[in-house]
C-alpha cells in the first residue's frame, strides 16, 4: 500500500503541475515539469520506484521486476491522481476556455512519433539508471529522469502536448486540453514506447533478465 500511495502522490504533483503551468501559459513550463518530477522521483523512489506514469510501468514489467498485479495497481493509482490533480489545476486556475488537442492528418502522425520517441526515452532512461545492476547505487537517477521529460517538452511539446505519459494525457483530457476522442493517440504512442524501452534495455543488459534486489525503482 506504501508503494500504491507514493504513487498517487508522485504522479499527482506531476499532473497538477502540468495542469497548472500550461493553463497559464507559463514560459518555463517545460522546467517547472521537469524539476517537480525530480523532487518526486527522489522523494519517493526508495518506496515505489517513483515510476508516476504507466508507460514506465510497463517497462518494468516487461523488463521483470514487477508482475502484473502489481502493475494494475500502480496503472490505477496512476490514472486516478491524474485525474484529480487535473480537477484541481483546473479549479485553481479556472480558465476561461482551453485550446483542445485534436490532431489529424499530418498533425496525428506527427504527435503519434514524437510521443513514441520521448516516451521511449524516458522509460529507457529510467531502466538504465534506477533499474540497472551497473547502478545499484546512485544520486544522479532524478536528474536524469526530470532533465529527459524537459528535453522533450521543449522539443515536441508544441507538437504532441508533450504528455510522454498515459496518466498525465488522461488528466490533459480531463482539464480539456487534449480531445477525449482522440486520447487513443496518447496512450498508444505512450505505451508503445515504453515496450520498446523494455525490449532496448534488455537486449543491451542481458544480464539484467533476471530480477535483481539492487534497484531504486
Amino acid at each position: 500500500m506504501r508503494s500504491y500511495v507514493t504513487e498517487f502522490i508522485g504522479t499527482f504533483f506531476l499532473v497538477f503541475t502540468v495542469g497548472c503551468t500550461v493553463l497559464a501559459k507559463a514560459p518555463l513550463a517545460p522546467l517547472a515539469i521537469g524539476a517537480v518530477l525530480m523532487v518526486m522521483v527522489y522523494a519517493g523512489g526508495h518506496v515505489s520506484g517513483a515510476h508516476y506514469n504507466p508507460a514506465v510501468t510497463l517497462a518494468v514489467l516487461l523488463r521483470g521486476r514487477i508482475g502484473w498485479t502489481e502493475a494494475a495497481a500502480y496503472w490505477t493509482a496512476q490514472v486516478i491522481a491524474g485525474v484529480v490533480a487535473a480537477l484541481a489545476a483546473r479549479y485553481i486556475m479556472d480558465p476561461d476556455k482551453t485550446a483542445e488537442l485534436s490532431p489529424s492528418g499530418h498533425a496525428l502522425g506527427a504527435t503519434l512519433l514524437g510521443e513514441a520517441v520521448f516516451t521511449l526515452a524516458l522509460a529507457y532512461v529510467v531502466l538504465n539508471v534506477a533499474t540497472s545492476r551497473d547502478h545499484p547505487d546512485n544520486n544522479f537517477y532524478g536528474l536524469a529522469i526530470g532533465f529527459t521529460v524537459t528535453a522533450g517538452a521543449l522539443a515536441v511539446g508544441g507538437v504532441s502536448g508533450g504528455a510522454f505519459n498515459p496518466a498525465v494525457a488522461t488528466g490533459a483530457a480531463t482539464m480539456g486540453l487534449f480531445a477525449w476522442s482522440k486520447l487513443w493517440i496518447w496512450l498508444l504512442a505512450d505505451l508503445a514506447g515504453g515496450a520498446v524501452a523494455a525490449a532496448a534495455f534488455l537486449a543491451l543488459n542481458p544480464e539484467d533478465r533476471a530480477p535483481s534486489e539492487t534497484s531504486a525503482a
